[in-house]
This record gives structure tokens, sequence and C-alpha cells, in this order.
């Protein structure tokens, strides 16, 4: 999928026009992947650029507050001289401008897309325990399927804690360990006693199935999806 460079604003020809056109040309890429429901990474890219340019934005003001300014009139009511930034002369500012009052909606409404498209995926997911649930829950194993399917797909998870120097949060990894076919006589049950006895460093593991009710691509979509919201019911 062709993808914006995290400083395609500043990076080479500032030009209004061909900004847009990199933008567009890189959004109908984004288009193209969420009409075949493919979130990841399309809609991790979007949030990153919108932050980015948001950012852009701040700053530029904040240069334009603090760039010398040059007199030009007086204000005979408020007694004072009418200044005017020598910055805002500049007519690559005024493209910064435009390519950034441009990109900004443009870049959230496929946000907005993408999160629907998201909505929709998880309202259409089931997550449950399989067996009884261990005291201990930051690691164990989840078994992902989808509708018309019989294939299961088996991963071991872990959570994980990160920190700053401002704040702790959790993260969850997946690591794939085998696929398996779902059958009357092959319950997620008889799946979680294999693990066992194949993995004794989990004698006694957490074990969690996730179903989507509907073909999702698994990659792109069902995963980032079934990641956040194991890491919800765990936590």
């Amino acid at each position: 999928m062709k993808t914006l460079s995290d400083h395609w604003v500043e990076e080479g020809w500032i030009d209004f026009e061909y900004k847009k056109y990199l933008l567009l040309a890189y959004l109908k890429e984004v288009e193209s992947a969420f009409t075949r429901v493919r979130l990841y990474p399309p809609l991790a890219d979007l949030i990153r650029h919108y932050q980015n340019l948001k950012i852009l934005s701040e700053n530029k003001k904040g240069l334009q507050q603090a760039f010398p300014t040059k007199v030009v009139g007086l204000d005979p009511d408020k007694l004072q001289f009418k200044r005017k930034s020598l910055l805002q002369e500049s007519e690559m500012m005024k493209e910064l401008d435009d390519i950034i009052a441009f990109s900004l909606p443009e870049l959230k409404r496929y946000i907005e897309e993408g999160k629907g498209i998201y909505d929709f995926i998880e309202e259409h997911i089931q997550v449950e325990p399989v067996g009884l649930s261990p005291l201990y829950q930051r690691e164990g194993y989840v078994f992902i399927s989808c509708e018309k399917s019989s294939d299961i797909h088996v991963y071991n998870y872990q959570i994980k804690l990160f920190e700053n120097s401002t704040e702790h949060y959790r993260g969850i990894a997946f690591s794939y360990l085998r696929k398996e076919k779902k059958s009357l006589a092959h319950s997620y049950e008889q799946i979680k006693l294999d693990l066992v006895r194949s993995h004794r460093e989990l004698p006694n593991p957490a074990a969690w199935r996730v179903h989507s009710n509907n073909m999702v691509p698994l990659e792109e979509s069902l995963l980032p999806v079934s990641k956040r919201m194991l890491l919800r019911m765990i936590a």
C-alpha cells in the first residue's frame, strides 16, 4: 500500500497543489484498504499523520508569534502601532497554511470512517473464556475464529507493562502457534488440553475464545481488534 512519510508536508517541494496530489493519492489507497475491511496499518497511520499535522500547525503558530514584526500603521483608538509579522509575507508559509487547512479535515474524515469499521467489527466479536479461568491471566492462549470457517488460529498471548516518564500502561503481544480445525469432536477445551500437554511451562493456563460473526481479514483487522478487546477483558 502507498504510504506517506511522517514529514511529508515539510519535505521536498512545498506547494499546495503538489501536496494535495500526494495526500489524495495516499487517501485513495486508504479507501481501497477500508473497502476490503483492512484496518491496519492504514488507520494507525492516519491517526499519526493527523496528530503530526496538528503539532505542525501549533508549532507554526508559535513561530509566527516569535518572529520579528514591522510597523504597518498606527491605531489611533488604542494609541499604538499596528504590526505585521514578517513571516506572514513568506509565500512558503502561505502554502503551508493552505496545505494544513486542506489536509486536516480530509485526514479526520478517513479516521472517522476507519473508526466506524472498527466499531462494526468489534460489535460482532464475542470474547469468552475457555474452561475455568485461573487467577493468573497475564499469559495464556487465545483461539481466534470466524463464522463460516472451520479454521481456529491458536496464539500465545502475554500482557506486558510499559512505562515512560509520565505514565504506566499495558500492552498485549500475540505469538502464533498453529492452526486447528473446528469440529464436534475437536472442541476448544480439547485444544486447550493439548496445549497444556505440549507446553508444560503453563500447567494451568488462561485460554480465551475470540469469534467473529463475519469473515474479516485476520492480520489487518481481526487480530488488532481482538488484542484490544482481550486486553480490556483481562485488565
